[in-house]
């Protein structure tokens, strides 16, 4: 199962965080770029000091203790969130089911 929900995330070109259990640390931000067998090829940015490092680093589908990925963001300040009242009447959606257009 693991194995295919990596597959699918490596076809989404998503950012992701992935878990090694073997060496007890997370790579963060990383992009899936290949599955080839049991190894998993991820490239991913390190800052150190006043360079940025580019990473590419092939690891073992069973090492692979956790992966995670960032759904949403939003700054922390004080910035007026919109909601979807906000939204002209023409792009809001319906307020229930019962509401849909007809096809």
């Amino acid at each position: 199962m693991l194995h295919r929900k990596i597959y699918q995330l490596c076809s989404d070109g998503r950012e992701v965080w992935v878990f090694l259990r073997d060496q007890q640390r997370w790579i963060e931000r990383a992009r899936i770029l290949d599955i080839e067998g049991d190894l998993v090829t991820l490239r991913y940015e390190t800052e150190e000091e006043d360079e940025i490092c580019s990473w590419e680093e092939m690891v073992r589908l069973e090492s692979i203790g956790a992966v995670t990925q960032r759904l949403a963001t939003f700054p922390r300040t004080n910035v007026e969130i919109t909601v979807s009242e906000d939204c002209p009447e023409a792009e809001q959606l319906p307020k229930s089911s019962g509401d849909l257009p007809e096809s």
